[in-house]
């Protein structure tokens, strides 16, 4: 299987406080990997390097054969990857349907093509559709990152990273959220890249996990092996 992105010992910095140290990863087309760590490893850092939205001091970042490395956001995008970021990041004074054509940026849709890709959304998340036309920021907040997975899949994306898709949410929204991630991938054979605070689910649902530490990766492997892992247990999966 051929690499479809390769992160090459990249080092990125804000200011003079370096937050990744010649970090390396790489997912292959078929393949959904999770990256797991503590708060302020460097894992939103990774995801916003790979996006364009803050860029490496060194290193490069290979996708799909193509250096982007320095490219900006918007082009990142348009090349085929989708970002949900942590937070959600949705426009709150927008409805959600504005929410969702926006999403579509990137692609020149037709109008039959515009509406078949937001009732492909609504089917995935029927609640949505129930909330149309009410405005994003009065959703809950499990609404809210449904509205922010859906606005990244409008893009029809090649690739798409999720940052901690599970915080602050219900258990049972959390259940139904790794469930679609889950479907993304499988379904729609969309390689996913994983940042995840509940290492058990991420693991759980991955092919191959990295653990990111200061900045450094300090272990990698697959997922099932790092399941049974004593370090990663105790580290991450409470005992």
């Amino acid at each position: 299987m051929s690499d479809m992105l390769k992160v090459d010992k990249i080092s990125t910095y804000y200011g003079k406080v370096q937050a990744l140290h010649e970090v390396s990863l790489e997912i292959g087309s078929g393949e959904m990997i999770s990256i797991i760590g503590s708060n302020g490893a460097g894992k939103s850092t990774l995801m916003k390097s790979i996006m364009g939205i803050v860029q490496p001091k060194s290193g490069t970042i290979t996708y799909d054969g193509k250096d982007i490395t320095k490219m900006k956001a918007s082009k990142v995008v348009y090349n085929g990857i989708s970002y949900v970021p942590e937070g959600r990041a949705i426009f709150p004074e927008m409805t959600v349907r504005d929410n969702l054509e926006m999403g579509a940026f990137s692609r020149k849709y037709s109008g039959d093509e515009m509406e078949q890709h937001i009732e492909d959304m609504y089917q995935i998340f029927p609640r949505l559709k129930e909330r149309q036309k009410q405005l994003a920021g009065s959703l809950s907040g499990g609404e809210q990152q449904m509205l922010a997975v859906c606005r990244g899949l409008m893009s029809d994306p090649r690739l798409i990273m999720f940052d901690e898709p599970s915080l602050g949410l219900a258990p049972v929204i959390v259940e139904e959220m790794f469930k679609v991630i889950l479907e993304i991938h499988q379904a729609r054979n969309i390689p996913v890249i994983l940042v995840e605070q509940n290492a058990f689910m991420a693991l759980k649902i991955s092919d191959r996990c990295y653990v990111l530490e200061n900045g450094v990766i300090t272990l990698s492997g697959k997922s099932e092996e790092l399941l049974e892992s004593d370090e990663i247990r105790k580290s991450y999966l409470g005992g």
